[in-house]
């Protein structure tokens, strides 16, 4: 039986410790500024996202990861003879597992694609999975066939700080954008069938918006896959931070809730103070 290396896109937003402890190769998608290509978490930070589109007025356009640059990065573990189990951001929402498909062609054999129908660290949970069962000795194969059928049980929902991300996007108009901010309107988003949609609006201060989602997981216990607990972040302040993570641990032992914070893709969508809780459930 071949060794297995994990790969992963840069949409699974675990932190950089994260990849090294538990063994996942990154490959980035990209953010363009008009003809500037920058390679998400590599040449360009969250952070300095939010700067250029304060500077500029404009949202990043984002891309996928190329066939070509797909297809070096399978070959360099299969030449040293290893399989592929891949996780990235699912099908319905990127061309990347279409073209991870393209990528691998020639090597179907050693290539397992899991299609996470998600997003974030959505996709993250099912990859700290695949580290799992690697680690326990399973196959590339067995691997995919154990993890696909959990992409379905994934909850993933966040909720948004602000509309004015949304409006640059041209996902709601700039009067809904001022006049969701000025009755402190929070849409929660959540993952359903592959696609990112509305679930609800919560009106008023973030907290009840940020409750909103704790009393769901709450109402998921004890069917909670307990292995992680997601609490994903595009850049908030401290305060909220911790209120969320306090509520959370409510909840979950701390010892089970990771804290992540979303790269540059997820964030030129969603923009600064969005966060979500995100699990598997069983």
């Amino acid at each position: 039986m071949n060794k297995v290396q994990i790969v992963v896109d840069s949409t699974v937003d675990l932190n950089k410790e994260h990849y090294e402890e538990y063994g996942l190769h990154v490959v980035p998608l990209n953010v363009n500024f008009g003809e500037e290509n920058y390679r998400d978490g590599v040449d360009i930070t969250p952070d300095q996202v939010y700067e250029r589109v304060k500077k500029d007025g404009k949202l990043p356009s984002t891309a996928a990861i190329s066939p070509a640059i797909l297809e070096e990065t399978i070959k360099s573990f299969v030449d040293k003879g290893m399989d592929v189990v891949f996780v990235g951001i699912g099908s319905k929402l990127s061309t990347t597992f279409q073209n991870l498909n393209i990528a691998s062609a020639d090597f179907k054999d050693h290539v397992f694609p899991i299609d996470s129908n998600s997003l974030s660290t959505g996709s993250g949970l099912l990859a700290l999975k695949c580290a799992k069962l690697r680690d326990e000795g399973k196959s590339a194969k067995e691997i995919q066939e154990e993890v696909q059928p959990l992409a379905d049980k994934l909850s993933v929902k966040f909720v948004l700080d602000r509309l004015d991300y949304m409006r640059k996007g041209g996902r709601c108009s700039t009067f809904a954008a001022i006049f969701g901010t000025l009755l402190r309107i929070h849409p929660i988003l959540k993952m359903s069938e592959g696609k990112l949609i509305m679930s609800k609006k919560v009106r008023g201060p973030i907290k009840l918006a940020y409750n909103d989602m704790v009393n769901e997981l709450k109402g998921d216990m004890p069917n909670v896959d307990l292995d992680h607990v997601m609490i994903t972040h595009a850049g908030m302040n401290e305060e909220d931070l911790k209120y969320i993570y306090d509520e959370v641990a409510k909840v979950v032992d701390k010892s089970r809730i990771m804290v992540t914070r979303a790269g540059c893709v997820i964030s030129s969508h969603c923009g600064y103070g969005c966060v979500g809780i995100l699990y598997i459930k069983k």
